[in-house]
């Protein structure tokens, strides 16, 4: 039997992250959440899209 319901992530916007294999991008703030499509804005690597089924981004403060 398959999974079929929806993914659900604990990320907001709003919310302040960092990504775990690209410390350097430094720490960055969602600018939106749709399923695991995580739109984040990193100080030093702009808006990059993270699929969060596969990348478990570190939650700040």
């Amino acid at each position: 039997m398959v999974d079929t319901a929806p993914f659900r992530s604990m990320i907001e916007p709003g919310q302040w992250v960092r990504h775990p294999v690209h410390p350097e991008w430094g720490d960055g703030q969602v600018q939106s959440a749709i399923g695991a499509r995580i739109t984040v804005n990193f100080e030093h690597q702009g808006k990059v899209l993270i699929n969060a089924a596969l990348v478990d981004l570190d939650i700040l403060g």
